[in-house]
């Protein structure tokens, strides 16, 4: 393995990367978030046509024991691969890094991505390279996320990380025992009225949709609700019933959710809405009203600056003229003064 100042150089391949045994030291715990999928699959998307995978840098945050990470972004990283050896553009991924890492502050680096589930020794490489100190994320172990994007199977995500393997330090440079780690992907509200766009484009022949308005959104939330209400109403009438095996764990998660749930009677709930309802509307109506009187204040100011303009510069040209005829007649003066001097002096 050799280093330049532009790219790494990886080379000799030596079969599979994930035979040996190793140990860890703690358990982790590796959580999704959608934007880093939806990233990969771009950076998938626009790979050369003689490229299998493509590879990226992962960022995001670590909890301070190590064991639980979060994969909130990551960008990609150029590299050309063939049977014999593994080009890496590193110093692109360290300009790279030290530009997102000024942008958010908060993040850090995680670990490495690739398109494809084949784990090889250019895996084993590029994985020790990430979880090497100085620019890696030594002392935690660096995550692998591997994304099958194979056209017309589902997306089928998988993590690792690994444990050294040789017997000497040269082949431990080279080699590495991958270890899969429990993952999930995992999203908030913000991202789940976008992830339920895309999941209606998928059923469409023209793989688009369009975008629901606010009150056709709160309508769909409002109809889940009650769809989950008369799915739990269902089963617990059919426990009561003895038609359905009771479950312990279920009935405690109900009751808690349903503690949560405020004391008022229906008709506070009513009017309560409707005050709401009327507040909005009155912030809807001063706004549009100091809207309103905002561009009737503009206009009214700009109008006498125009008016104003056109007078001033008339008055100007007249007093000009005025000026003109005045400085002749002065002129006219001192020549009438100085040839009656001159018949003066000849008498």
């Amino acid at each position: 393995m050799a280093t330049d100042d532009s790219f790494l150089h990886l080379a000799r391949p030596l079969g599979p990367a994930n035979v040996g045994a190793a140990f860890t030291t703690a358990p982790l715990n590796v959580i999704i978030q959608p934007q880093a999928i939806f990233s990969i699959l771009d950076h998938s998307l626009r790979r050369n046509a003689d490229q299998d995978r493509v590879i990226g840098t992962l960022l995001g945050t670590r909890s301070e024991d190590g064991t639980e990470v979060e994969i909130r972004s990551c960008f990609a990283v150029g590299h050309t691969e063939t049977t014999d050896q593994v080009e890496v553009d590193m110093e692109y991924q360290k300009q790279m890094l030290a530009l997102y890492l000024k942008a958010n502050p908060k993040e850090v680096l995680v670990g490495w991505y690739a398109t494809s589930s084949e784990l090889n020794t250019f895996s084993a490489l590029i994985q020790n390279f990430y979880g090497g100190q100085g620019d890696g994320t030594w002392p935690h172990p660096a995550v692998h996320l591997t994304v099958s994007t194979e056209p017309g199977k589902d997306i089928e995500t998988r993590a690792y990380i690994s444990a050294p393997v040789g017997v000497t330090a040269e082949r431990a440079a080279d080699s590495a025992a991958f270890i899969p780690v429990p993952h999930d992907v995992r999203y908030g509200e913000a991202e789940k009225s976008g992830l339920e766009a895309i999941a209606n484009a998928k059923d469409t022949e023209s793989r688009t949709t369009s975008i629901f308005s606010d009150i056709e959104t709160l309508e769909r939330a409002i109809e889940e609700v009650l769809s989950m209400i008369d799915r739990v109403s269902r089963y617990v009438e059919s426990v009561m019933d003895e038609e359905a095996p009771a479950s312990t764990a279920l009935g405690q998660f109900l009751l808690n959710t349903l503690a949560l749930a405020p004391k008022v009677e229906l008709a506070d709930i009513e009017r309560d809405f409707n005050n709401h309802i009327q507040d909005v509307l009155v912030v809807s109506y001063l706004a549009n009203t100091i809207r309103t009187q905002m561009e009737l204040s503009n206009r009214l100011a700009t109008a006498p600056l125009t008016l104003g303009g056109g007078e001033a510069s008339a008055a100007g040209e007249s007093g000009g003229q005025r000026s003109q005829r005045g400085g002749k007649g002065g002129r006219g003066g001192q020549q009438r003064n100085q040839d009656r001097g001159a018949e003066e002096i000849r008498a």
